[in-house]
Protein backbone atom coordinates (compact mmCIF):
# COMPACT_ATOMS: atom_id res chain seq x y z
CA UNK A 1 0.00 0.00 0.00
CA UNK A 2 2.63 2.20 0.89
CA UNK A 3 4.78 1.62 -2.26
CA UNK A 4 1.21 2.55 -4.18
CA UNK A 5 0.71 5.62 -2.81
CA UNK A 6 4.44 6.88 -3.07
CA UNK A 7 3.31 6.06 -6.87
CA UNK A 8 0.72 8.07 -7.08
CA UNK A 9 2.66 10.93 -5.05
CA UNK A 10 5.21 10.67 -7.61
CA UNK A 11 2.43 10.58 -10.06
CA UNK A 12 0.97 13.57 -9.01
CA UNK A 13 4.04 15.44 -8.87
CA UNK A 14 5.16 15.20 -12.28
CA UNK A 15 1.89 16.23 -13.60
CA UNK A 16 2.48 19.12 -11.37
CA UNK A 17 5.03 20.06 -12.90
CA UNK A 18 4.22 19.24 -16.64
CA UNK A 19 1.53 22.30 -16.14
CA UNK A 20 3.69 24.55 -14.20
CA UNK A 21 5.88 24.43 -16.70
CA UNK A 22 3.31 24.84 -19.66
CA UNK A 23 1.93 27.80 -17.79
CA UNK A 24 5.18 29.36 -17.57
CA UNK A 25 5.45 29.02 -21.43
CA UNK A 26 2.36 30.60 -22.08
CA UNK A 27 3.35 33.28 -19.94
CA UNK A 28 6.14 33.91 -21.89
CA UNK A 29 4.21 33.45 -25.32
CA UNK A 30 1.72 36.13 -24.33
CA UNK A 31 5.02 38.31 -22.97
CA UNK A 32 6.81 37.98 -26.46
CA UNK A 33 3.68 37.99 -28.31
CA UNK A 34 2.80 41.60 -26.99
CA UNK A 35 6.42 42.63 -26.56
CA UNK A 36 7.99 46.41 -27.41
CA UNK A 37 11.09 44.91 -29.91
CA UNK A 38 12.99 47.66 -28.37
CA UNK A 39 13.18 45.48 -24.91
CA UNK A 40 13.74 42.20 -26.38
CA UNK A 41 17.33 41.44 -25.22
CA UNK A 42 16.29 41.80 -21.61
CA UNK A 43 12.77 40.08 -22.26
CA UNK A 44 14.77 36.75 -23.73
CA UNK A 45 17.25 36.92 -21.00
CA UNK A 46 14.54 37.02 -18.62
CA UNK A 47 12.91 33.93 -20.47
CA UNK A 48 16.44 31.92 -20.00
CA UNK A 49 16.18 32.92 -16.36
CA UNK A 50 12.98 31.59 -16.33
CA UNK A 51 12.97 28.34 -17.73
CA UNK A 52 16.70 27.91 -16.71
CA UNK A 53 15.20 28.15 -12.59
CA UNK A 54 11.94 25.98 -13.56
CA UNK A 55 14.30 22.85 -14.81
CA UNK A 56 17.09 23.23 -12.19
CA UNK A 57 19.34 24.73 -15.09
CA UNK A 58 22.81 26.28 -13.49
CA UNK A 59 23.41 28.54 -17.11
CA UNK A 60 21.09 29.06 -20.28
CA UNK A 61 21.89 30.56 -23.24
CA UNK A 62 21.07 31.32 -27.00
CA UNK A 63 23.71 30.28 -30.04
CA UNK A 64 23.10 31.14 -33.30
CA UNK A 65 24.76 28.84 -36.54
CA UNK A 66 26.71 30.56 -39.22
CA UNK A 67 26.85 27.79 -41.32
CA UNK A 68 28.00 29.55 -44.52
CA UNK A 69 31.51 30.57 -42.56
CA UNK A 70 30.90 26.98 -40.12
CA UNK A 71 31.19 29.18 -37.04
CA UNK A 72 28.19 29.22 -33.97
CA UNK A 73 28.35 31.89 -31.54
CA UNK A 74 26.84 32.94 -28.16
CA UNK A 75 24.59 35.73 -28.47
CA UNK A 76 21.87 35.41 -25.13
CA UNK A 77 23.00 33.66 -21.70
CA UNK A 78 21.71 33.55 -17.99
CA UNK A 79 23.84 32.55 -15.11
CA UNK A 80 23.02 31.16 -11.83
CA UNK A 81 24.51 33.32 -9.08
CA UNK A 82 27.87 32.06 -8.80
CA UNK A 83 28.03 30.14 -12.34
CA UNK A 84 30.74 32.16 -14.27
CA UNK A 85 29.73 33.59 -17.90
CA UNK A 86 30.94 32.39 -20.95
CA UNK A 87 28.99 34.26 -23.79
CA UNK A 88 32.51 36.12 -24.26
CA UNK A 89 34.95 33.02 -24.79
CA UNK A 90 31.94 31.50 -27.00
CA UNK A 91 31.97 33.46 -30.23
CA UNK A 92 32.45 32.96 -33.61
CA UNK A 93 33.45 28.38 -32.76
CA UNK A 94 33.99 26.39 -35.34
CA UNK A 95 31.76 23.76 -36.06
CA UNK A 96 33.51 21.10 -36.14
CA UNK A 97 34.42 21.00 -33.06
CA UNK A 98 30.43 20.21 -31.64
CA UNK A 99 30.34 18.10 -34.89
CA UNK A 100 27.91 15.44 -33.11
CA UNK A 101 25.59 18.67 -31.56
CA UNK A 102 25.27 19.94 -34.93
CA UNK A 103 24.12 16.22 -36.63
CA UNK A 104 21.66 15.57 -34.04
CA UNK A 105 20.32 19.29 -34.68
CA UNK A 106 20.43 18.89 -38.26
CA UNK A 107 18.04 16.13 -38.17
CA UNK A 108 15.79 18.66 -35.78
CA UNK A 109 16.92 16.49 -32.85
CA UNK A 110 17.96 17.67 -28.87
CA UNK A 111 21.70 17.01 -28.10
CA UNK A 112 21.31 15.68 -24.55
CA UNK A 113 24.67 15.05 -22.55
CA UNK A 114 24.13 13.38 -18.97
CA UNK A 115 27.12 12.70 -17.88
CA UNK A 116 30.17 14.58 -19.40
CA UNK A 117 32.23 13.18 -17.41
CA UNK A 118 31.16 10.17 -19.85
CA UNK A 119 31.85 11.70 -23.29
CA UNK A 120 35.06 10.21 -25.66
CA UNK A 121 38.27 11.78 -25.14
CA UNK A 122 38.44 13.27 -28.48
CA UNK A 123 41.50 15.64 -28.35
CA UNK A 124 42.26 19.08 -27.01
CA UNK A 125 39.57 20.12 -29.52
CA UNK A 126 36.91 17.59 -28.74
CA UNK A 127 33.70 18.46 -27.50
CA UNK A 128 34.95 16.81 -23.57
CA UNK A 129 37.77 19.40 -23.67
CA UNK A 130 35.32 21.83 -24.74
CA UNK A 131 32.51 21.11 -21.89
CA UNK A 132 35.02 20.26 -18.83
CA UNK A 133 36.81 23.59 -18.63
CA UNK A 134 33.76 25.36 -18.15
CA UNK A 135 32.60 22.69 -15.34
CA UNK A 136 29.67 21.64 -17.59
CA UNK A 137 28.59 18.12 -15.69
CA UNK A 138 24.79 17.73 -18.23
CA UNK A 139 23.53 19.89 -20.66
CA UNK A 140 21.11 19.95 -23.16
CA UNK A 141 20.84 22.03 -26.38
CA UNK A 142 17.41 22.47 -28.49
CA UNK A 143 17.63 22.83 -32.27
CA UNK A 144 16.19 26.31 -33.37
CA UNK A 145 14.52 26.26 -36.74
CA UNK A 146 13.03 28.75 -38.92
CA UNK A 147 11.21 27.67 -42.15
CA UNK A 148 12.94 24.26 -41.95
CA UNK A 149 16.52 26.14 -42.11
CA UNK A 150 18.53 25.41 -38.48
CA UNK A 151 19.54 28.81 -37.55
CA UNK A 152 20.82 28.18 -33.66
CA UNK A 153 20.02 26.68 -30.99
CA UNK A 154 18.94 27.37 -27.12
CA UNK A 155 20.95 25.25 -24.02
CA UNK A 156 20.66 24.34 -21.02
CA UNK A 157 23.68 23.38 -18.86
CA UNK A 158 24.26 21.63 -15.22
CA UNK A 159 27.81 22.55 -13.77
CA UNK A 160 26.74 21.86 -10.00
CA UNK A 161 25.21 18.63 -10.61
CA UNK A 162 24.29 15.85 -13.38
CA UNK A 163 20.92 16.48 -14.23
CA UNK A 164 18.88 13.94 -15.72
CA UNK A 165 15.90 16.02 -18.75
CA UNK A 166 12.65 13.70 -19.04
CA UNK A 167 10.87 13.19 -22.56
CA UNK A 168 8.00 15.63 -21.54
CA UNK A 169 10.82 18.09 -20.55
CA UNK A 170 12.44 17.77 -23.96
CA UNK A 171 9.22 18.20 -25.59
CA UNK A 172 8.08 21.00 -23.71
CA UNK A 173 11.83 22.88 -24.77
CA UNK A 174 11.43 22.48 -28.34
CA UNK A 175 8.21 24.71 -27.66
CA UNK A 176 10.43 27.31 -25.85
CA UNK A 177 13.26 27.12 -28.99
CA UNK A 178 10.15 28.05 -31.47
CA UNK A 179 8.76 30.93 -29.39
CA UNK A 180 12.63 32.39 -29.41
CA UNK A 181 12.37 32.15 -32.75
CA UNK A 182 9.04 33.66 -33.54
CA UNK A 183 11.05 36.61 -31.12
CA UNK A 184 14.45 36.83 -32.49
CA UNK A 185 12.84 37.02 -35.82
CA UNK A 186 10.36 39.90 -34.82
CA UNK A 187 13.39 41.87 -33.25
CA UNK A 188 15.44 41.25 -36.91
CA UNK A 189 12.65 41.98 -38.55
CA UNK A 190 12.09 45.67 -36.94
CA UNK A 191 15.79 46.40 -36.95
CA UNK A 192 15.90 45.93 -41.10
CA UNK A 193 12.82 48.25 -41.10
CA UNK A 194 14.59 50.82 -39.23
CA UNK A 195 17.40 50.74 -41.08
CA UNK A 196 15.37 50.93 -44.58
CA UNK A 197 13.95 54.27 -42.81
CA UNK A 198 17.07 55.87 -42.51
CA UNK A 199 17.86 55.99 -45.84
CA UNK A 200 15.58 59.14 -47.29
CA UNK A 201 16.86 58.33 -51.03
CA UNK A 202 15.48 55.26 -51.13
CA UNK A 203 12.38 56.22 -48.29
CA UNK A 204 9.48 56.05 -51.06
CA UNK A 205 10.57 52.48 -52.28
CA UNK A 206 11.39 51.48 -49.23
CA UNK A 207 8.06 51.96 -47.64
CA UNK A 208 6.70 49.68 -50.25
CA UNK A 209 8.92 47.04 -49.30
CA UNK A 210 8.60 47.45 -45.67
CA UNK A 211 4.43 46.82 -46.36
CA UNK A 212 5.45 43.65 -48.27
CA UNK A 213 7.76 42.59 -45.63
CA UNK A 214 5.73 42.85 -42.63
CA UNK A 215 2.85 40.87 -44.01
CA UNK A 216 5.04 38.40 -44.85
CA UNK A 217 6.52 38.42 -41.46
CA UNK A 218 2.71 38.23 -39.70
CA UNK A 219 2.17 35.03 -42.01
CA UNK A 220 5.66 33.61 -41.15
CA UNK A 221 5.19 34.41 -37.37
CA UNK A 222 1.67 33.27 -37.16
CA UNK A 223 2.36 30.12 -38.79
CA UNK A 224 5.26 29.39 -36.65
CA UNK A 225 2.77 30.30 -33.51
CA UNK A 226 0.46 27.79 -34.32
CA UNK A 227 2.96 25.12 -33.47
CA UNK A 228 3.50 25.71 -30.09
CA UNK A 229 0.39 26.41 -29.66
CA UNK A 230 -1.20 23.32 -31.01
CA UNK A 231 1.73 21.52 -28.72
CA UNK A 232 0.29 23.27 -25.38
CA UNK A 233 -3.15 22.90 -26.53
CA UNK A 234 -2.91 18.84 -26.72
CA UNK A 235 -0.77 18.73 -23.51
CA UNK A 236 -3.52 19.97 -21.51
CA UNK A 237 -5.99 18.69 -22.76
CA UNK A 238 -4.37 14.90 -22.71
CA UNK A 239 -3.97 16.13 -19.07
CA UNK A 240 -6.93 16.93 -18.11
CA UNK A 241 -8.25 13.79 -19.77
CA UNK A 242 -6.02 12.05 -17.61
CA UNK A 243 -5.96 13.69 -14.68
CA UNK A 244 -10.24 14.34 -14.60
CA UNK A 245 -11.31 12.06 -11.93
CA UNK A 246 -7.90 12.78 -9.88
CA UNK A 247 -8.66 16.76 -9.98
CA UNK A 248 -10.98 18.89 -7.88
CA UNK A 249 -13.52 20.93 -9.71
CA UNK A 250 -11.10 24.05 -9.27
CA UNK A 251 -8.28 22.45 -10.75
CA UNK A 252 -10.67 21.37 -13.75
CA UNK A 253 -11.65 24.82 -14.15
CA UNK A 254 -7.83 26.53 -13.89
CA UNK A 255 -7.04 24.20 -17.12
CA UNK A 256 -10.35 25.27 -18.66
CA UNK A 257 -9.45 28.85 -18.36
CA UNK A 258 -5.83 28.10 -19.76
CA UNK A 259 -7.96 25.91 -23.03
CA UNK A 260 -9.89 29.10 -23.57
CA UNK A 261 -6.68 31.35 -23.76
CA UNK A 262 -4.50 29.24 -25.84
CA UNK A 263 -7.67 28.50 -27.90
CA UNK A 264 -8.34 32.51 -28.07
CA UNK A 265 -4.62 32.66 -29.25
CA UNK A 266 -4.88 29.97 -31.89
CA UNK A 267 -8.11 32.64 -32.86
CA UNK A 268 -6.18 35.75 -32.75
CA UNK A 269 -3.39 34.34 -35.22
CA UNK A 270 -6.14 32.34 -37.93
CA UNK A 271 -7.47 36.31 -37.42
CA UNK A 272 -4.20 38.40 -38.14
CA UNK A 273 -3.82 35.35 -41.14
CA UNK A 274 -6.43 36.14 -42.67
CA UNK A 275 -6.01 40.00 -42.22
CA UNK A 276 -2.40 40.19 -44.00
CA UNK A 277 -3.45 37.77 -46.39
CA UNK A 278 -7.15 39.31 -47.44
CA UNK A 279 -5.86 41.62 -49.79
CA UNK A 280 -2.82 39.49 -51.15
CA UNK A 281 -5.05 36.80 -52.68
CA UNK A 282 -4.19 35.99 -56.05
CA UNK A 283 -7.31 34.73 -57.54
CA UNK A 284 -9.66 35.84 -60.37
CA UNK A 285 -13.00 37.15 -59.35
CA UNK A 286 -15.91 35.28 -60.97
CA UNK A 287 -19.61 35.21 -60.41
CA UNK A 288 -20.76 34.07 -56.80
CA UNK A 289 -24.42 33.41 -56.08
CA UNK A 290 -24.72 34.26 -52.61
CA UNK A 291 -28.15 32.18 -51.90
CA UNK A 292 -25.28 29.25 -51.91
CA UNK A 293 -22.91 30.91 -50.36
CA UNK A 294 -23.87 32.45 -47.39
CA UNK A 295 -26.53 29.35 -47.31
CA UNK A 296 -23.72 27.12 -46.97
CA UNK A 297 -21.50 29.55 -44.48
CA UNK A 298 -24.45 29.20 -42.02
CA UNK A 299 -24.47 25.66 -42.43
CA UNK A 300 -20.91 25.23 -41.14
CA UNK A 301 -20.88 27.27 -38.46
CA UNK A 302 -21.77 26.04 -34.95
CA UNK A 303 -24.98 27.86 -34.35
CA UNK A 304 -26.48 27.51 -30.77
CA UNK A 305 -29.69 26.20 -31.16
CA UNK A 306 -31.77 29.25 -29.30
CA UNK A 307 -30.47 31.28 -32.49
CA UNK A 308 -32.50 31.81 -35.65
CA UNK A 309 -30.18 33.47 -38.69
CA UNK A 310 -32.78 34.38 -41.64
CA UNK A 311 -31.32 34.75 -45.08
CA UNK A 312 -33.58 37.19 -47.30
CA UNK A 313 -35.15 35.49 -50.46
CA UNK A 314 -33.10 35.75 -53.96
CA UNK A 315 -29.95 37.36 -52.64
CA UNK A 316 -28.31 38.71 -55.97
CA UNK A 317 -25.56 37.16 -57.68
CA UNK A 318 -22.63 39.29 -57.52
CA UNK A 319 -18.65 39.55 -58.86
CA UNK A 320 -16.22 38.59 -56.49
CA UNK A 321 -13.61 36.25 -54.55
CA UNK A 322 -15.18 33.30 -53.10
CA UNK A 323 -13.01 33.08 -50.24
CA UNK A 324 -12.98 36.95 -49.41
CA UNK A 325 -16.98 37.23 -49.41
CA UNK A 326 -16.65 34.30 -47.32
CA UNK A 327 -15.10 36.12 -44.77
CA UNK A 328 -17.37 38.97 -45.11
CA UNK A 329 -20.41 36.90 -44.48
CA UNK A 330 -18.87 34.64 -42.19
CA UNK A 331 -17.56 37.72 -39.59
CA UNK A 332 -20.61 39.98 -39.84
CA UNK A 333 -23.21 36.76 -38.89
CA UNK A 334 -20.36 35.54 -36.35
CA UNK A 335 -20.00 38.78 -34.57
CA UNK A 336 -24.36 39.46 -34.85
CA UNK A 337 -24.55 35.92 -32.60
CA UNK A 338 -21.27 36.98 -30.38
CA UNK A 339 -22.62 40.03 -28.71
CA UNK A 340 -26.35 38.84 -28.20
CA UNK A 341 -27.69 39.00 -24.98
CA UNK A 342 -31.33 38.24 -25.67
CA UNK A 343 -33.50 34.88 -24.81
CA UNK A 344 -33.70 35.04 -28.41
CA UNK A 345 -31.26 35.92 -30.45
CA UNK A 346 -32.00 36.87 -34.16
CA UNK A 347 -29.78 37.41 -37.34
CA UNK A 348 -31.10 38.73 -40.64
CA UNK A 349 -29.36 38.66 -43.49
CA UNK A 350 -30.48 41.03 -46.28
CA UNK A 351 -30.72 43.42 -49.42
CA UNK A 352 -31.48 46.28 -51.31
CA UNK A 353 -31.67 46.57 -55.47
CA UNK A 354 -30.05 49.75 -56.35
CA UNK A 355 -29.17 51.63 -59.38
CA UNK A 356 -25.27 50.99 -59.62
CA UNK A 357 -25.20 49.11 -56.55
CA UNK A 358 -26.44 46.09 -54.09
CA UNK A 359 -26.89 47.57 -50.67
CA UNK A 360 -26.56 44.74 -47.92
CA UNK A 361 -27.04 44.37 -44.57
CA UNK A 362 -26.99 41.78 -41.57
CA UNK A 363 -29.21 42.94 -38.59
CA UNK A 364 -29.07 41.34 -35.32
CA UNK A 365 -31.50 41.98 -31.77
CA UNK A 366 -27.96 41.75 -29.99
CA UNK A 367 -26.59 44.58 -27.36
CA UNK A 368 -26.03 47.73 -29.67
CA UNK A 369 -23.73 49.83 -29.82
CA UNK A 370 -23.03 53.70 -28.49
CA UNK A 371 -22.86 56.00 -31.34
CA UNK A 372 -19.22 57.18 -30.21
CA UNK A 373 -18.01 53.37 -31.17
CA UNK A 374 -19.04 52.96 -34.42
CA UNK A 375 -15.83 53.81 -36.29
CA UNK A 376 -13.75 51.84 -33.72
CA UNK A 377 -14.92 48.74 -33.89
CA UNK A 378 -13.85 48.52 -37.80
CA UNK A 379 -10.06 49.37 -35.78
CA UNK A 380 -7.87 46.29 -35.61
CA UNK A 381 -7.91 44.74 -32.01
CA UNK A 382 -10.70 46.54 -31.40
CA UNK A 383 -13.32 45.22 -28.82
CA UNK A 384 -15.86 46.66 -27.06
CA UNK A 385 -15.99 43.98 -24.56
CA UNK A 386 -13.40 42.12 -22.79
CA UNK A 387 -15.29 38.76 -22.16
CA UNK A 388 -15.84 37.28 -25.50
CA UNK A 389 -13.79 34.66 -26.76
CA UNK A 390 -13.98 36.95 -30.04
CA UNK A 391 -10.16 38.44 -31.07
CA UNK A 392 -11.56 41.73 -32.26
CA UNK A 393 -10.30 41.18 -36.02
CA UNK A 394 -13.40 39.90 -37.60
CA UNK A 395 -14.68 43.91 -38.67
CA UNK A 396 -11.23 44.81 -39.77
CA UNK A 397 -11.22 41.91 -41.89
CA UNK A 398 -14.49 43.13 -43.53
CA UNK A 399 -14.06 46.51 -43.97
CA UNK A 400 -10.47 46.16 -45.53
CA UNK A 401 -12.35 43.50 -48.58
CA UNK A 402 -15.49 45.68 -48.94
CA UNK A 403 -12.99 49.12 -49.24
CA UNK A 404 -10.23 46.77 -51.30
CA UNK A 405 -13.54 46.33 -53.66
CA UNK A 406 -14.23 50.06 -53.68
CA UNK A 407 -17.97 49.71 -51.57
CA UNK A 408 -18.73 51.52 -48.37
CA UNK A 409 -19.74 49.90 -45.14
CA UNK A 410 -21.08 51.59 -41.93
CA UNK A 411 -23.18 51.17 -38.46
CA UNK A 412 -27.05 51.73 -37.49
CA UNK A 413 -27.20 50.81 -33.87
CA UNK A 414 -29.17 51.35 -30.63
CA UNK A 415 -28.10 50.20 -27.32
CA UNK A 416 -30.25 47.04 -25.85
CA UNK A 417 -31.95 46.83 -29.32
CA UNK A 418 -29.92 45.94 -31.89
CA UNK A 419 -27.04 46.45 -34.65
CA UNK A 420 -27.16 46.28 -38.31
CA UNK A 421 -24.08 46.77 -40.40
CA UNK A 422 -24.32 47.98 -44.07
CA UNK A 423 -22.12 47.53 -46.72
CA UNK A 424 -22.85 47.93 -50.53
CA UNK A 425 -21.31 45.77 -53.82
CA UNK A 426 -21.04 47.48 -57.47
CA UNK A 427 -22.51 46.36 -59.77
CA UNK A 428 -20.45 44.63 -63.02
CA UNK A 429 -21.19 43.19 -66.22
Amino acid sequence: MAQKEDFQVEKDNIIDYQLRFQKLLISISTKYINADLSNVTSLIESSLEQIGNFVGADRSYVFSYDLKNKTTSNTFEWCKDGIEPEIENLQNIPINYIQQWLDAHTKGEAFYVEDVSLLTDDGEFGLKAILEPQGIKSLIAIPKIKNNELIGFVGFDSVEKIHKYSEDEKNLLFVFASMLVNIIQRKEQETLIEKQKKSEETLLKNIAKQNQQINEYTQMVSHDLKSPILNIHTLISWCKTDLKESLDSQNLNHLDEILFNVEKMDSLIDGILDYSTVDKVDAKDKVLDLNQLVQNIVNNMSIPDHVVVNIQDNLPSIIGNSWRYKLVFKNLIQNAIEYNDKENPKVEVGFENKENFYKFSVKDNGIGIKPGYFDKVFKVFSKLHNNTSSPGIGLSIVKKIITNYKGDIWIESKENIGTTIYFTVLKQN
